[in-house]
């Protein structure tokens, strides 16, 4: 048997749960048709997204075609899940976009589109609904063109359109393979040789759907198939082009083991299960599987394999597969087992959450476990951002938007029984090093407190290359144990720069170091007052480091959205004056018939308050689309962050916390 790992995305209601549904039952995994409305779908198991009718957390199923299997994940559509989106493009083989015909496409569609066309993930477009009041054919295709990709063709055409009887049937015909050739020959010498000699309708059919399977499988061309998940029209077609477009999942069992986990979840003990999609290898109950950075390591209690419609319980999960792994405590969304996953596979794909609250326990003795309700959630989602402020015991949480607060605040209660309450979302802002800056601070010398020496230069990097740490001492000049905790102290503190956001980009290094030796009293009783510890370099590596930014100065950067809005022509002149208000850059504005098209870049505070006039302002006819683009330099007063759990300016109330944590030496205060 052959695997496929299969990815179907879309915007929010483009009907992407019930054709898995359709796909189940066609492959005969399932006997009755669920139904999203009524939340009986195979794939939406949780309680929430039943009563939502949306789709939260990504789900397996599998279903056999021949002699493949494929492993269907199902994703979230709408955008304050992208992060389970994200977590399965790592895994994917190929995926099924789908469109709605009456909608078509949307802004979410073209953020999938864009992502999978920049990691060359081989995709069929399905333009669901053709039964539906309202269904488009050909105009629909235009705007594929015009807005996902040039390189597409429709391989099924419609009958009935827009009723209940609609159809889809393949298309055949000169004009069909006209078109096929002139497509495909944009990547093939013969082809084009036999387009430009009038010779296409020659070909041979099998020459023509070999070289269309070729091209898709390398990600080059999308070809659209028409259906309705409802109805079942064109899934036939869709099931067929599966096996015959996409590619299948390379299959080295006998390599070096290597998987990256893209799911987890929890048992009613609390036990973990690790969703891993298996890249080369072999992994078997009672191995002792290294994770993670290689670093930790776990003994695989048991597995379960998707196949025949079901996990089952298997002894081994090979290469290609999709395996769920139990016995491993310490595993984590995102870490790779064995050797190192493909780079596509570690990657991040979409921007990070650009919103932040605090969660605050409506009863008082909740807060401690809604700190471990939140960790295990942020367990299962790494991008939701969790920072507690240790002195004012708060909570904040970093998210995409309302829908995910209210998806987390119904989790907190239903699973966990802890009611908890929200304080307005504010944007997350990040801070850059405008300048270099160094510090030092040495043992023995006034006023340092502590028993080490920590001397840090701090130097500005581009954006996205992260913190870079870097040694110009000596690697033995003191125990490496203290050098980590420098290293890891440091990056802890880069959290909150001068104005309490994230300091992201930039290059550490360690200028200097130094340390008490081990001292003892007699009889060998270790002396901790006369000897250095971790704790030293970790209570004094902020101090110097914050001098270091002090000197470097730093700049508070906004995110940004690029933006497209189509508004009908006659507002034109109304709707402009509104986004300068809220501080849009307009880029370019064309007249597209009746339309005004307008491209620029938007603030992501700003964004909300354009979706919410947009009705008003444009009688329901304006369209916005936007998606995160860059964080930029903030304009006048720097904001500070909200509820920041430090002053890094004040010296004298950082020590004096540091005395109340660790109880502090008499001597060395």
């Amino acid at each position: 048997m052959h695997t496929l790992n299969l990815g179907i995305l879309a915007h929010v209601d483009a009907g992407k749960t019930s054709l898995t549904e359709r796909l189940l039952h066609a492959t005969h995994v399932i006997d009755e048709l669920g139904s999203v409305d009524d939340g009986s779908t195979r794939t939406d198991s949780l309680e929430l997204e039943r009563l939502r009718g949306i789709t939260i957390k990504a789900a397996v199923a599998s279903f056999d075609i021949d002699d493949v299997t494929v492993n269907l994940i199902d994703t979230p559509g709408h955008p304050d899940f992208i992060a389970e989106v994200e977590r399965a493009l790592r895994v994917l083989d190929g995926a099924v976009l789908v469109l709605s015909a009456v909608e078509g496409v949307q802004a979410q569609t073209r953020v999938l589109m864009r992502t999978l066309q920049r990691l060359r993930i081989p995709t069929l477009l399905f333009v669901n609904k053709i039964d539906r009041r309202g269904a488009r054919y050909g105009s629909l295709l235009r705007a594929i063109g015009e807005k996902l990709t040039p390189a597409h063709i429709a391989i099924s055409a419609t009958e009935a359109l827009g009723t209940p009887g609609a159809v889809s049937r393949p298309r055949t015909g000169p004009a069909f393979r006209s078109e096929l050739t002139a497509l495909l020959a944009e990547h093939d010498d013969a082809l084009l040789a036999a387009y430009v000699d009038g010779a296409a309708e020659e070909l041979p059919e099998a020459r023509l759907r070999g070289e269309l399977a070729a091209q898709t499988r390398r990600g080059l061309v999308h070809p659209v198939l028409f259906g309705s998940a409802i109805t079942g029209a064109g899934t036939d077609a869709l099931i067929g082009a599966l096996t015959e477009l996409l590619p299948t999942a390379p299959a080295d069992a006998e390599g070096p083991v290597s998987g990256t986990v893209f799911k987890i979840e929890r048992g009613p003990a609390g036990e973990k299960t690790a969703y891993v999609r298996m890249f080369s290898g072999t992994v078997r109950v009672r191995d002792k599987l290294p994770f993670g950075s290689g670093t930790q390591a776990g003994k695989v209690t048991g597995i379960s394999v998707f196949e025949q419609g079901a996990a089952v319980n298997r002894e081994a999960v090979s290469a290609g597969q999709i395996g769920r792994l139990r016995g491993l405590g310490a595993i984590r969304v995102g870490d790779s087992v064995g050797a190192k996953a493909p780079a596509r596979a570690a990657g991040r794909h979409f921007a990070p959450p650009t919103l932040e609250t605090i969660v605050v326990a409506r009863r008082p003795g909740d807060r401690g476990p809604l700190h471990a309700a939140l960790t295990q959630l942020a367990e299962q989602d790494p991008l939701i951002g969790l920072r507690r402020d240790e002195l004012r015991q708060e909570i904040s949480l970093s998210l995409y938007g309302e829908v995910q607060k209210e998806v987390v605040q119904a989790t907190l209660a239903d699973d966990f029984g802890i009611d908890v309450d929200f304080r307005e979302m504010t944007t997350i802002h990040v801070e850059r090093l405008v300048e270099t800056g160094a510090a030092a601070e040495f043992l023995d010398v006034d006023p340092n407190p502590f028993l080490a020496t920590v001397g840090l230069r701090a130097e500005p990097a581009p954006a996205g290359s992260g913190v870079e740490f870097r040694l110009e001492v000596e690697l033995g000049s003191m125990p490496y144990a203290f050098i980590k905790a420098v290293e890891e102290t440091a990056r802890q503190t880069l959290r909150q720069g001068l104005y309490g956001w994230e300091i992201p980009d930039c290059v550490l290094t360690l200028t200097h170091s130094g340390y008490a030796p081990r001292q003892s009293h007699a009889h060998a009783v270790f002396d901790k007052s006369m000897s250095s510890t971790a704790g030293d370099f970790r209570n004094l590596t902020p101090l110097v480091l914050m001098s270091a930014l002090r000197q470097a100065g730093t700049e508070v950067h906004e995110p940004t959205h690029d933006f497209r809005l189509e508004i009908p022509a006659d507002v034109f002149g109304v709707v402009l004056p509104v986004l300068t208000r809220l501080r849009a850059v307009p880029r370019t504005s064309a007249l597209k018939g009746s339309s005004y098209v307008i491209e620029g870049e938007l603030p992501a505070a700003s964004v909300h308050g354009v979706e919410r006039q947009l009705p008003r302002l444009t009688s329901g006819e304006g369209v916005l689309e936007s998606s995160f683009a860059r964080y930029r330099p903030l304009q006048g007063p720097p904001p500070r962050r909200p509820r920041s759990d430090h002053d890094p300016l004040d010296r004298r109330t950082y020590l004096l916390r540091v005395v109340r944590r660790t109880g502090a030496r008499d001597d060395h205060r």
